[in-house]
């Protein structure tokens, strides 16, 4: 938050250093000794995700139950606080309520939302803005949450500028409102939905009135002595941008984002941070400029000196491209951060962002479960029986011809979320009314569960759909257990060589098919050499670190120079010749 290394100088003086004679690692010209002053707010915001357990409560107090947290930075405690909200849960738009088909579950009575004043849970925040939405007071709320009125007044006034936003329309806004709202911290979707328009329609309107981001440093100087640095955020509270280091001998170089996991969460933790980061560091050895975009302070990603820029924002469609825009970037990766930057990829293409690697049409032909399984029965692979389903009753008719138990399986989703094996109909309609909030916008794929088969992992890397080295792991659990909390073993120990012999072949297959150029997973089930696709990832998977670390061959350092275009040399992998077994436990 401060940009001061702690840790570094600590060392320092550990090892016997004076503090004058220690150097500010991040201005290069300052010594460490001095308080740093801080000319922006940051807010450190939590991420739960106890919604994943049933009987678990969701109650805070002294026993800490976030598994993750994200930092977000602005001139002001609105900005900040309205990105941080965004940041930890991706899908809601920033302080305010809940909306029926929201993500986060909906308060439905006034003693609902008392009550979470009162005795606050992971969603304490939603309540806080429900209660200023129906006109509750400073004081009234500061009776039942004892939080301190000043950071009660400022997310009131959030609420009053929404408010007021509602009383316009594109056409009749003025400038001096649209570039308040931007400047509290409200995004184009959550303007949009007040102004009831496109989001895109609010981002030509604002760009016509020239209301655009400022790039601003985190020089721990708060601007007091001439800086340069690479750690930068963006906000609409300036009048112009910051220069930052390497601008001038790096200008030159193509300048290529990185998008990094966003906060810690079951599903998505370390492992795409360690991609990430032999993402950027593979692209400033080929002579990049690597532009590193994340919002969590727990990675190394977002260690300025491991990129050439680094940007500690927001990932979403309105920054990346913000961005882009302000470094004249030849390329975007997207591929090495999981599942959040994943589903970015066609919208930011349409929006005119070259995604490097993979086309975003044949990422998202893999990642709607309707779509890829047309394509399984298209080129001949084998695939549980399926269907995509739009409503409760064609779900159950489905599921009682086909025999329980059944896989649901919603698109666009990470570590099995809204994924669930069913057993019976009660089990099937309680999850999908629930969970999926199934309807025909929000269509299901449910397929036949097989029991008692065993589940296989690829993680590879493919160029112009030709794979050029792959991984083959086994779970020791049946299918069922998902892969986040199964035990692998690489290379497989108990697999016949013809069920091999068709993972490879059914690998080669999907690859071709959607013209892979970077990393890929894919999940199979194999019983008595009947082998099936349970699903493909078009980006690096929670393995990728594992199978790289196993074989002595970095996998993601491959997968950048493929997407990059730069010359690539496949490292010959025999996974019969390997004499020793990893196991990721």
């Amino acid at each position: 938050a401060t940009g001061y290394p702690l840790a570094y100088v600590a060392a320092k003086l550990a090892m016997g250093e004076h503090l004058p004679h220690i150097r500010n690692s991040v201005t290069r010209t300052t010594t460490a000794c001095f308080e740093p002053s801080l000319d922006y707010c940051v807010v450190k915001f939590p991420r739960w995700d106890s919604n994943k357990f049933s009987k678990v409560s969701a109650g805070l107090g002294s026993a800490m139950k976030s598994v993750g947290e994200v930092m977000a930075i602005g001139r002001n405690f609105q900005e900040a606080m309205q990105k941080a909200i965004r940041m930890a849960t991706p899908g809601v738009v920033g302080f305010q309520p809940p909306k029926e088909d929201s993500i986060v579950d909906v308060f439905k009575t006034k003693e609902a939302i008392d009550e979470e004043l009162a005795n606050p849970s992971d969603r304490r925040i939603f309540a806080l803005a429900c209660a200023f939405a129906r006109g509750d007071s400073v004081q009234s709320v500061y009776e039942l949450t004892k939080i301190n009125p000043w950071f009660l007044s400022k997310l009131q006034l959030i609420q009053k500028i929404r408010s007021k936003l509602h009383e316009f329309t594109p056409t009749s806004i003025s400038t001096d409102l649209l570039r308040l709202s931007k400047q509290q911290g409200f995004s184009d979707q959550q303007i949009s939905m007040a102004l009831q328009c496109a989001e895109s329609d609010v981002r030509a309107l604002r760009l016509s009135r020239g209301i655009v981001p400022v790039v601003k440093q985190i020089d721990t100087l708060a601007a007091e002595f001439p800086a340069a640095t690479n750690y930068l955020y963006m906000t609409y509270n300036g009048s112009e941008s910051d220069g930052h280091a390497h601008e001038v001998e790096e200008k030159d170089m193509p300048g290529t984002l990185v998008l990094g996991c966003g906060a810690y969460r079951i599903g998505s933790s370390v492992e795409f941070d360690w991609c990430a980061v032999s993402c950027i560091r593979t692209l400033r050895a080929i002579g990049h400029r690597a532009i590193m975009v994340n919002y969590n302070p727990e990675t190394v990603s977002t260690d300025y000196d491991e990129c050439s820029t680094l940007y500690f924002e927001e990932i979403s469609h309105e920054r990346v491209l913000d961005i882009y825009q302000h470094e004249n970037a030849t390329g975007c990766i997207v591929s090495v951060g999981g599942q959040v930057p994943n589903n970015l990829a066609l919208p930011l293409s349409a929006s005119g962002v070259t995604i490097l690697g993979t086309s975003p049409e044949n990422v998202d032909r893999a990642e709607d479960r309707n779509k890829f399984s047309s394509i399984l029965d298209r080129i001949g692979v084998d695939q549980p029986e399926w269907a995509e389903l739009s409503t409760v009753e064609l779900a159950k008719d489905f599921c009682r011809r086909v025999g329980y138990p059944c896989l649901i399986r919603p698109s666009y989703v990470l570590s099995g979320a809204a994924m669930k094996v069913v057993f019976s109909d009660a089990d099937l309609q309680r999850f999908l009314i629930v969970a999926c909030q199934v309807s025909p916008d929000h269509p299901v794929v449910i397929s036949k569960f097989v029991e008692g088969a065993k589940e296989i992992e690829v993680d590879a890397v493919a160029r112009d759909g030709q794979i050029l080295n792959y991984a083959i792991a086994e779970h020791v659990e049946n299918a069922g257990v998902h892969s986040g909390d199964a035990t692998l073993i690489l290379p497989a120990q108990k697999l016949f060589v013809e069920t091999v012999r068709r993972v490879k072949k059914i690998s080669r297959q999907i690859a071709k098919e959607l013209r892979i150029s970077g990393p890929f997973n894919i999940q199979l089930l194999a019983k008595d050499n009947d082998v099936k696709v349970i699903e493909a990832n078009v980006r690096a998977s929670r393995t990728f670190p594992f199978v790289s670390k196993t074989l002595k061959v970095d996998f993601i350092e491959l997968a950048t120079k493929v997407m990059v275009g730069a010359h690539v040399q496949p490292a010959s992998i025999s996974l019969l010749d390997v004499d020793y077994v990893g196991i990721k436990a």
